[in-house]
């Protein structure tokens, strides 16, 4: 029998086909090793997601009861018509009446009357904690919403955050090419400046009266329909508050003289992180007595909200 030949340069069939599957399985392996890091880097950047911030919570989780907030001096000051009442008569006037909440923890009040012969008065105490409910508002920016509120429907205009506004180019250029320039901002010193006439001269039509010479302002109407210039202010008009809590404002307010007599309402609000505190301080004339006067109950308001800001500090 004749043997088969070997070839030193060719490799069987079986040797070839073992490398070949060889080298397809190594291909995969670096292949499958080479996505793994991708897969990896997904995860991590994944994972690094930073969640929203959380707003802080109110400074203030409980409230004071506020029919004991007040000391029975004060209230004796805030209600005159205490002193002629009997013993068991003013012991109930200045217990006060508290008022009807749901949750003491978010809202407490106390009213407290008393009538005298020349009138009545009445002191309200509110006293408000906020809670927001959205975890990127804190509870103070929310009770400040409360605040404003009371603020405008008081009608004391709340100043707007001043906010820059970039002029563009284009802006500018067009304004400064737009206004002609005025004969006399003339460069050249020779050149007299025309003398103003007529309507601009006298300020006729314009709404406003002449300057003097002497640079004083002007007097009389300010229109030409004469209407009166707004009256001088008295200090105790509706207005902001400084030094009581974090911002606070008074209001008053003065009814209609009637057969009845006269009521002054003052109201002092003021907030302290997410609590806002109102009190509420009117007096009532009767028959032909003269209108409460405003600077008195203004202070005593002011006063008792002081106190009471105190009380919140404890």
């Amino acid at each position: 029998m004749q043997r088969k030949r070997y070839s030193p340069g060719s490799a069987p069939g079986t040797l070839l086909g073992l490398g070949a599957g060889l080298a397809v399985t190594l291909g995969a392996l670096t292949g499958c090793s080479a996505a793994d890091p991708a897969e990896d880097v997904a995860l991590d950047a994944k994972a690094g997601v930073a969640a929203a911030p959380v707003a802080p919570p109110g400074r203030y989780r409980t409230l004071f009861e506020p029919c004991r907030a007040v000391p029975h001096a004060t209230l004796r000051e805030l209600l005159p018509g205490t002193a002629a009442m009997t013993d068991a008569e003013r012991a109930k006037a200045l217990r006060g009446t508290p008022a009807v909440t749901y949750d003491t923890d978010r809202r407490v009040g106390c009213t407290w009357n008393a009538d005298a012969e020349n009138g009545a008065h009445r002191l309200v105490l509110d006293v408000e904690r906020v809670v927001s409910y959205d975890p990127t508002v804190s509870d103070a920016a929310r009770a400040q919403e409360v605040y404003t509120r009371k603020q405008l429907a008081a009608g004391i205009v709340v100043p707007e955050t001043p906010t820059a506004t970039p002029t563009s180019p284009s802006s500018s250029a067009s304004t400064s090419t737009s206004a002609p320039a005025s004969p006399s901002a003339s460069a050249d010193p020779a050149t007299p400046a025309t003398p103003t006439t007529g309507a601009a001269a006298t300020g006729a039509g314009t709404g406003t009266a002449p300057a003097s010479p002497t640079g004083a302002p002007a007097t009389g109407p300010t229109s030409p329909t004469g209407t009166p210039s707004a009256p001088a202010t008295t200090g105790l008009e509706p207005r902001t508050l400084g030094g009581l809590g974090e911002i606070a404002f008074v209001d008053d307010k003065l009814g209609k003289p009637g057969g009845n007599g006269q009521q002054r309402v003052v109201s002092v609000v003021f907030r302290t992180s997410n609590v806002v505190v109102t009190v509420e301080y009117r007096q009532r004339t009767t028959g032909v007595a003269p209108a409460p006067d405003s600077k008195e109950l203004q202070d005593r308001a002011q006063n008792l909200a002081r106190l009471l800001a105190d009380r919140l500090e404890e």
